[in-house]
C-alpha cells in the first residue's frame, strides 16, 4: 500500500510545512520563499486539495479563547463501528478522531468555547450506539 506522501515532491512538502504553520500565508510569499511564482504555488495547492492531501484550511484560536480536551472513547465489546467514528469526526467541536489499538478504542480531540459546550459535545458522543464510556481530560497547556 503506498502512502499519499509518496506522490509529493520536495517542493510540495515544503509548501505543506509552510501552510501548517500559517494556513493564511499568501501564495506570493510562499512562492518567494521557495523560488516559485504565485501561480505555481496556487496550482500545487489546488492539486493537493484535489488529491485529498489538503482537506481544509482552519483557524486555530488562541488558548485563552478555547477549551481543548482529549476524550478517550470505549466501545461495547466487539464494537468498532467506522460509521460511529465518522459521525464523531463530523461533530462541530471535534477536531480529530483517532482509532486505536489496545484498551482505548478511540480518541477525540475536542475544541470548545467553554466547559458547557465541551460537556454537550461529550454527552452527544456518549449517545452514539456502541459507545460504552468516555473519559475526558482537559488540556491545561501545550508545551509544543
Amino acid at each position: 500500500m503506498s502512502s499519499r506522501w509518496e506522490t509529493l515532491d520536495e517542493v510540495d512538502v515544503k509548501i505543506l510545512e509552510i501552510l501548517k504553520k500559517d494556513g493564511r500565508k499568501p501564495f506570493v510569499e510562499i512562492g518567494k520563499a521557495l523560488g516559485l511564482s504565485e501561480g505555481a504555488v496556487r496550482r500545487r495547492v489546488k492539486l493537493m486539495q484535489e488529491k485529498g492531501i489538503i482537506k481544509r484550511f482552519t483557524v486555530e484560536l488562541g488558548k485563552d479563547f478555547v477549551v481543548n480536551a482529549v476524550s478517550f472513547i470505549y466501545f461495547e465489546k466487539g464494537e468498532r463501528s467506522k460509521d460511529v467514528l465518522q459521525k464523531i469526526a463530523e461533530m462541530e467541536n471535534v477536531e480529530t478522531v483517532y482509532e486505536l489499538t489496545g484498551r482505548i478504542d478511540a480518541i477525540a480531540l475536542i475544541s470548545a468555547r467553554n466547559i458547557s459546550e465541551l460537556n454537550k459535545c461529550i454527552d452527544e458522543i456518549r449517545k452514539f450506539e456502541g459507545v460504552r464510556a468516555t473519559e475526558t481530560a482537559v488540556i491545561l497547556r501545550t508545551i509544543r
